[in-house]
């Protein structure tokens, strides 16, 4: 396995562990901006080994780089700031109701009003 590919699995194994493993909203957020963090660097470096050569107009090569994978990610780097930005409202709402970033204090005060 190359080194890249074992940094990215890395990063996506710390994000998944953030959303798994924490009870904290924030962090859980942030495991999720890891795995998006994953995601990209991972399509952006299998499709940037089809070539070396710039795709630009006028300009003949055999090793022109892919440019459909670089624009797919960066439509996923707008949505996912776009969900970290609604992750982090909803997580200040849930602090204002229950006064809590903590995931089972939360529960507990949903539950205790109900």
């Amino acid at each position: 396995m190359k080194l890249e590919l074992l940094l990215i699995l890395i990063l996506f194994l710390v994000g998944f562990w953030g959303i798994v493993g924490k009870n904290n909203i924030i962090k859980k957020i942030f495991g999720l901006n890891m795995i998006n963090a994953a995601a990209v660097i991972l399509f952006i470096l299998e499709g940037s080994r089809s070539g070396a050569d710039a795709p630009i107009l006028g300009k003949e090569g055999l090793h022109i780089v892919d440019p459909v994978p670089q624009a797919l990610m960066l439509t996923a780097i707008v949505i996912g700031v776009c969900i970290t930005a609604l992750a982090l409202a909803l997580a200040v709402h849930l602090y204002r109701v229950s006064g809590s970033f903590d995931i089972d204090r939360i529960r507990d005060k949903v539950h205790n009003e109900n």
